[in-house]
């Protein structure tokens, strides 16, 4: 009778030990995909939410910022919260009211400027000479331009092959429809760097 009960306990204990360690490993099963969990949003949405709010990557799909941002290009842009931040000579991703289409351009003029262009590839801001590197090719265009208050004035580097502000109906963008400045070039790997 002693050896059943033994028997039994034997058994008992068994069973208790096999119940434990299945516990035991759902608790370790369950403890690692927490950490999995952890891992991914640590180091993947978390990241990704941070660059969705404060980048986002704009497509070139024409030439009218060759060379400094060839055709095709994906540029990576920070997103303009403070509009007034704009300064001339920055690249800068915006709004067109009027093309119904988001663009990438130089800005040339702030808010009260007079942009001027003589015909013979030249620009004066407020009747200054205003020396301009980056433009890659020159344009015979011939016209005067007096920016409001709250707008700004964009052109293309490639003055001869950009269908800019120069010739819109409405040459003014509105501050609120700037989405950012353009700083990175990320594709095409040829043209990998800055944007200057």
């Amino acid at each position: 009778m002693n050896f059943d009960n033994e028997s039994e306990l034997k058994n008992g204990n068994i069973q208790i030990d096999e119940t434990a360690a299945k516990k035991e490993k759902k608790r370790k099963l369950k403890a690692e995909i927490i950490d999995w969990v952890k891992t991914i949003f640590f180091y993947c949405v978390i990241p990704v939410a941070i660059f969705e709010c404060f980048f986002f990557v704009a497509n070139v799909p024409t030439g009218s910022m060759e060379t400094t941002v060839p055709t095709g290009s994906q540029v990576i842009t920070t997103r303009c919260f403070n509009k007034d931040n704009v300064e001339r000579g920055d690249v800068v991703v915006f709004y067109s009211e009027e093309l119904d289409m988001v663009l990438l351009k130089r800005c040339i003029g702030l808010p009260g400027d007079a942009v001027e262009f003589d015909g013979e590839g030249n620009t004066y801001i407020n009747g200054e000479y205003y020396d301009e590197s980056y433009v890659s090719s020159y344009s015979d265009f011939e016209g005067s331009f007096e920016v409001p208050e709250g707008c700004y004035f964009f052109c293309g580097d490639n003055r001869r092959s950009s269908f800019d502000a120069r010739f819109w109906d409405d040459p003014y963008i509105e501050k609120e429809n700037v989405k950012g400045i353009a700083r990175f070039i990320v594709f095409p790997f040829g043209s990998f760097g800055l944007v200057d």
